[in-house]
């Protein structure tokens, strides 16, 4: 009884040790915490308005819960609520 358990230990402990692999994700040499210029995840409405001024133009909000799309001329700002979201940089 006492080996039967040993062994299902050890062989749980293999399992989980495969499961642990990780896969490292090429991003093309761009850094997830670099700063590029675009408003961080969290901000609000009035904080992107005084660090970078008024949008070029301002979208209507669509949906629930509310998307809004504040347009730059380097970037578009998507938030939620008065939340940013995602903001992302013009090809």
């Amino acid at each position: 009884m006492i080996k039967l358990r040993i062994v299902s230990a050890i062989a749980l402990l293999f399992a989980f040790g495969a499961l642990a692999n990780a896969e490292t994700v090429n991003m093309g040499g761009i850094s997830a915490g670099t700063d590029d210029g675009r408003p961080s995840r969290g901000m609000t409405q009035s904080s992107v308005q005084s660090k970078y001024g008024s949008p070029a133009s301002v979208g209507t909000p669509v949906g629930e819960p509310p998307i809004t799309r504040w347009e730059y001329s380097d970037f578009v700002v998507y938030f939620e609520h008065d939340k940013v979201i995602h903001a992302v940089l013009k090809r």
